[in-house]
């Protein structure tokens, strides 16, 4: 986080955010009862199972509360320069 964030909706608020980490947890669940039946480890999921390729890291916006993708708040604040 070495990039100047700016808000893409309220345009204003350039200091206060919350960073959220996404760590994604491969699971089977049981699909009638919805009980957890496997959790795996090490991304050892089997061919069947897709691996998370989303963002490690989201932005939330603590003014007007927007939550997106980092990039987002940093091509904002590039904008903006």
């Amino acid at each position: 986080m070495a990039n100047p964030y700016l808000c893409p909706n309220c345009k204003t608020n350039r200091s206060r955010f919350n960073l959220i980490q996404q760590v994604a947890t491969p699971v089977k669940i049981d699909a009638r009862s919805g009980d957890l039946i496997e959790q795996y480890e090490n991304n050892d999921a089997g061919p069947l199972h897709m691996t998370y390729r989303g963002p490690e890291l989201r932005v939330q916006c603590a003014t007007c509360g927007l939550i997106e993708e980092e990039r987002m708040f940093v091509k904002r604040a590039q904008q903006q320069q």
